[in-house]
């Protein structure tokens, strides 16, 4: 159980770490990636409290999570990409 905990925190200072990048990275690419870091961690804290909990609905909201981050990622570098969203 401590393990898991220790775990969880030091992917909680990674994603600060990212957000950190994500304020002030020097290009939008970056931005764009360490916004995409922070919703991989939150997938993976949500994961490991549905494991050590064993809640199984996390895992559910978890891979929800991970949708909705994938489709904006990929809205945000087709707007950049474009300029617009829709052809």
């Amino acid at each position: 159980m401590v393990f898991f905990e220790v775990f969880i925190w030091l992917l909680l200072f990674t994603a600060f770490l990212a957000l950190y990048r994500a304020v002030f990275g020097p290009t939008t690419a970056d931005r764009i990636v360490a916004v995409n870091v922070i919703g991989t961690k939150t997938v993976v804290v949500l994961v490991i409290i549905g494991y050590v909990y064993a809640r199984p609905y996390f895992f559910d909201i978890a891979l929800l999570y991970a949708i909705l981050n994938f489709i904006g990622v990929l809205a945000i570098a087709k707007y950049l990409e474009r300029g617009k969203l829709s052809e």
